[in-house]
């Protein structure tokens, strides 16, 4: 029987190539979005640009294809936009597919043997690989080698088949969720952090010049602070504040314009939207500050868990506004601070109550 038909590839959403065939440019929807090209045009995360591009400069000179990356931290941050950065590096190009798209191994197949030598891979959300799928990526990481079964049963047999060398770069909201045998097969494993005000900034001002948007930088520093240190989350409110100006004012974005924008998207100096007020006042007046489990919290707000923990629970909890306890969620007084009340008096903040 031939091994044609279970390595097929099938067309469709599994993979993406974003380049032409002659590797020269980006299509015109990438060049157009906001996402910088190169090394150079991004802003933030110093020491992991730093990493990748001695990386990137070290297989250059070897005449190497790259080792494989895996980038985590919150969505939003330029986990994909970097992996975009390292095939245009390496001049090569990218296919895309996340971890829930591959959903046996025949897809995998599908979309490796499609490679060309020095492509890059980037699967996103990796840690939703399924498990047998995951067992196939092993021999393809470490020796650009696929082992296809075929037929079942008695008539069963392995096929090995020779990959080009290729490039992974796995990118993960939950880098813990992870393998250890899949994790230890990536020669770098870096992890993106939340932005700075001042970088946010520089983000909003060089995203305004691509839109064509007026903005001072007072009026940028105002949206980066609300921004909840993410890029997304800061070019998203920029064409909301673009839209606001265009309509309200004069389509100059200035920090009282840019105030009056966010304070009817009801996104406060904090960058608390209205879901984030939810959960601290349902933590608050519901559950007398914790602890609190996330599916009661969930059920209490309307909302899923999952997104909670993932969207949600990461920016409050760097903002001092709750912690997690073996028992659960539990409201520091920072939480009482911003709903107008006077925490109580209790040993479960473990620390002097702020008067």
């Amino acid at each position: 029987m031939m091994p044609a038909a279970p390595i097929q590839h099938r067309p469709g959403p599994l993979t993406e190539n974003f380049y032409n065939e002659s590797n020269e440019a980006p299509d015109v929807a990438f060049e157009q979005s906001l996402r910088p090209p190169a090394f150079d045009d991004f802003c933030g995360q110093q020491k992991v640009k730093d990493r990748l591009m001695l990386m990137v400069e070290a297989a250059r000179l070897r005449g190497d294809v790259l080792g494989h990356i895996l980038l985590s931290g919150p969505p939003g941050l330029g986990k994909t936009t970097l992996a975009h950065i390292i095939a245009t590096a390496v001049g090569s190009k990218i296919h895309i597919t996340s971890g829930p798209q591959i959903e046996k191994a025949g897809d995998l197949a599908g979309v490796l043997t499609n490679l060309h030598e020095g492509d890059v891979l980037f699967i996103d959300e990796i840690h939703r690989l399924h498990p047998s799928v995951e067992e196939y990526l092993y021999p393809a990481m470490e020796d650009f080698k696929l082992d296809i079964i075929i037929d079942q049963g008695p008539n069963a047999r392995t096929i090995r088949l020779s990959l080009p060398p290729f490039t992974l770069v796995g990118a993960t909201t939950r880098a813990g969720m992870l393998t250890a045998p899949l994790r230890s097969r990536f020669g770098l494993t870096d992890r993106l952090d939340y932005y700075p005000v001042d970088e946010l900034t520089k983000i909003i001002l060089r995203s305004a010049h691509l839109l064509d948007v007026e903005v001072d930088s007072p009026g940028a520093q105002e949206i980066a602070v609300r921004s909840r240190g993410t890029p997304r989350v800061a070019n998203m409110l920029l064409r909301w504040v673009r839209d606001f100006a265009q309509v309200k004012a004069d389509g100059m974005i200035t920090a009282p314009v840019a105030r009056d924008a966010l304070a009817m998207r009801e996104i406060d100096e904090d960058g608390l939207d209205e879901m984030d007020k939810r959960i601290l006042e349902a933590m608050v007046h519901k559950f007398g500050g914790g602890p609190v489990g996330l599916s009661s919290l969930a059920v209490a707000v309307g909302e899923d868990s999952s997104t909670i923990e993932d969207v949600y629970e990461p920016y409050l909890i760097m903002q001092g506004f709750f912690k997690r306890t073996p028992r659960g969620r539990v409201a520091l007084p920072s939480a009482y601070g911003k709903l107008g009340l006077r925490p109580p008096r209790a040993s479960s903040f473990e620390q002097p109550e702020l008067l």
